[in-house]
């Protein structure tokens, strides 16, 4: 969602010497020209009234093309050199094994050069990284604590409004209208349904990149909830902080009760709530075929293959692809005997996702078994992708059945 230049800077320059206005260029490798950066609004109070030259030791490549305007023009982000960061202590070699060997990696606070900005074309560009060499000018103009606060809420703001695009929230009256039967409301088709997990999934992105952004921030709470839009957590979060229960629960009630704490020392009813939840657990594992066909094979991909070496390795691909799968069909397709079901249009749009992973998967194993040298592991290659392509028989035969039904 967001552009991050991390790798592929070389060097570049930030200058806030006028107050109100962030100007800079940055030269990307395999670029002849550099960014041009025409921002309203200024950097943390580390680095207002300066000018930021900064170095890349190691720039390389990005692995997707970085087709970015030359001319970036729009609203300052976060820019400041004293961000708060985990860095690992470790090379990613170094931490590839790790993970090979089920190890923890080592961490160790540092601060960070985060340059963060929100260009009218391209949306939001970020520049994070640990390693850079950097050299700041002596100051033409100090900013005080209310400027940086303000000029904090400033890029709160800024980021909430680039969300609120991405996310493209359906107005009440834009949703797909349930149809009445005999009074009741029907069931929403495959393709409305469709429509509402893309809003869905737009939101898991959005949320997700706002984790990565305010999880180290010692309010990230607060901020979450203010940039995701959710007006109604930050108004409970209020009341809590005004010692109001927003759930109305009042604690005098509680202590009146001459029950309150029979539970502590009950426990005649805990063996058989327990026996109850394991019985659930149990048949809430997805005892459908096909949902079992797909954890096994997801499973068998993980001892299969090596997932190290990035997000984008076919390996990654393969087994990612068939995790998803699994999850998803474990989600519509396990037994709940009189428990709510699922209505068919929900079912079915989440099958035809299933398809798109599934084809995902075969892709990468074609080009893992192509790369193969040892004959054995190319024999379990092939053995999995056959089994995927049963899993794509499965699903499209079961998105025939629903249709039909």
């Amino acid at each position: 969602m967001a552009w991050r230049l991390d790798e592929a800077v070389e060097h570049g320059m930030i200058d806030n010497t006028v107050e109100g206005t962030t100007t800079g260029k940055i030269w990307l490798i395999g670029r002849d020209e550099p960014l041009i950066l025409s921002l309203n609004g200024d950097c943390w109070r580390d680095l207002a009234g300066t000018v930021l030259e900064f170095e890349n030791p190691s720039p390389c490549e990005s692995s997707e093309p970085l087709e970015l305007d030359t001319e970036q023009t729009g609203i300052a982000g976060d820019i400041t050199a004293s961000r708060k960061a985990r860095v690992p202590e470790l090379s990613e070699e170094e931490m590839d094994e790790c993970e090979r060997q089920g190890r923890e990696i080592p961490f160790k606070w540092s601060n960070t050069l985060y340059i963060e900005w929100f260009s009218e074309i391209n949306g939001r560009v970020l520049i994070e990284a640990a390693g850079y060499e950097l050299s700041v000018s002596e100051r033409e103009w100090e900013m005080d604590e209310d400027q940086e606060e303000a000029q904090k809420l400033a890029n709160l703001s800024a980021m909430r409004d680039f969300l609120t695009q991405v996310i493209r929230r359906a107005e009440p009256g834009d949703l797909p209208k349930r149809k009445t039967v005999d009074g009741r409301p029907g069931e929403l088709n495959e393709f409305e349904w469709e429509e509402r997990l893309k809003e869905s999934d737009r939101l898991s992105e959005a949320y997700q990149e706002v984790l990565e952004k305010y999880m180290e921030d010692e309010d990230s709470e607060r901020k979450e909830a203010f940039v995701m839009g959710w007006d109604g957590l930050l108004g409970a979060m209020a009341d809590r902080e005004d010692g109001i229960d927003p759930f109305g629960y009042d604690d005098e009630d509680d202590d009146d009760d001459d029950t309150g704490d029979d539970w502590q020392n009950d426990d005649s009813d805990e063996s058989d709530f327990e026996d109850e939840m394991e019985e659930d657990e149990l048949r809430l594992i997805g005892d459908h075929p096909l949902q079992k066909r797909s954890q096994e094979v997801a499973m068998r991909s993980m001892d299969i293959v090596n997932c190290g070496g990035g997000d984008d390795t076919a390996a990654q691909r393969l087994v990612s692809s068939l995790m998803q799968v699994s999850a998803k069909l474990a989600a519509v397709l396990y037994d709940r005997s009189d428990e709510y079901q699922p209505e068919a249009g929900f079912i079915l749009a989440i099958l035809k996702r299933c398809l798109g992973w599934v084809n995902e998967a075969i892709g990468a194993s074609g080009e893992l078994i192509a790369a193969a040298d040892d004959e054995d592991h190319k024999a379990a290659l092939e053995h999995l992708r056959t089994d995927a392509f049963a899993i794509r028989d499965g699903i499209l035969e079961l998105r025939r059945e629903l249709k039909q039904s």
